[in-house]
């Protein structure tokens, strides 16, 4: 099933959910940074979180996730829009070992310290950045720390990686899925407190159970109260928005001085895309018009 995202409302007790599924955005990142199992399943697990997070951006505006360690990953982030549109990149895609499940299953990859940040665009150029130090080295539980802690709003965040088989082979992202549950303000807390509890069991074994039919029947799988109702449900793509054009915008505001330095060294300028490793190069012909453009737009 394609990558999705599904938000509903349980009306009775004012609680919101919202549902990603994102298997393929996962494994597509994973292709492209051709990255070693750690990266790759913690790529996924942020990837997840990023597309849940856009979903509570107002319209037109983005997300930064942002995640620094002193382990050897040494961190990864994720960008994200209200659309499902996301890209994002580890910093070191080559981590291949986890610890045994339970406390320090991450901490190989992580390490024993690091901070989550989160970047939101309030729109009209403002900006809101917050973060709180890792905790639990576990990216959901980090998550609801920092939901408690910054924007003090209860959350429960889950997060799971299943392995699978895929076109008959085994896949270690087989179902990548995610879910966030909040009360609004006025919300139930006791049944916040109860859902909570429960998703926390059975989340894992209905996803497992339930993904393969897609994201809105997996949410009414995960909460099959009679009054949840669907709001909105949309894909999720792993699109990058980098391109040439935007290269040599970033030439020009390097000065003239550079430019020619740039030519007279090298000869031409590359340039490579942290989020999907396109590599770009800008040949000394290209060079020779921008300065030629900037001396133009100068006399």
């Amino acid at each position: 099933m394609a990558d999705e995202l599904v938000s509903g409302l349980l009306k009775e007790t004012d609680l919101r959910v919202v549902l990603v599924t994102a298997s393929e955005l996962a494994r597509r990142a994973r292709e492209l940074h051709r990255s070693a199992p750690a990266s790759a399943l913690l790529m996924a697990e942020a990837l997840t979180a990023g597309a849940l997070m856009g979903s509570l951006q107002k319209s037109d505006s983005r997300i930064n996730l942002q995640l620094e360690c002193d382990g050897p990953l040494r961190g990864l982030f994720v960008d994200a829009d209200t659309t499902g549109v996301l890209r994002g990149y580890a910093k070191n895609p080559l981590v291949s070992h986890l610890g045994a499940e339970g406390e320090y299953h991450w901490r190989p990859a992580l390490g024993n310290k690091g901070f989550l940040s989160v970047l939101r665009d309030l729109g009209g150029g403002e900006y809101y950045r917050s973060a709180v130090e890792l905790e639990a080295f576990d990216l959901a539980k980090d998550l609801q720390h920092y939901f408690t802690t910054s924007d003090q709003l209860p959350t429960r965040v889950y997060l799971t990686v299943l392995p699978g088989v895929v076109d008959g082979a085994p896949e270690p992202l087989g179902t990548v899925a995610g879910m966030f549950l909040q009360p609004l303000p006025d919300g139930d807390q006791e049944a916040f407190q109860a859902l909570g509890d429960r998703l926390a069991r059975d989340f894992e074994p209905v996803v497992k159970a339930h993904a393969a039919q897609g994201a809105a029947a997996l949410l009414k799988a995960l909460v099959p109260q009679p009054d949840l109702e669907v709001m909105s449900r949309y894909p999720l793509s792993f699109t990058c928005s980098c391109s040439k054009e935007r290269v040599k915008r970033a030439l020009v505001t390097m000065g003239r001085a550079e430019l020619e330095d740039i030519l007279a060294n090298e000869g031409e300028a590359k340039a490579d895309c942290h989020f999907c490793t396109t590599h770009y190069v800008v040949t000394g012909e290209e060079i020779r018009e921008i300065l030629a453009a900037m001396t133009q737009a100068t006399s």
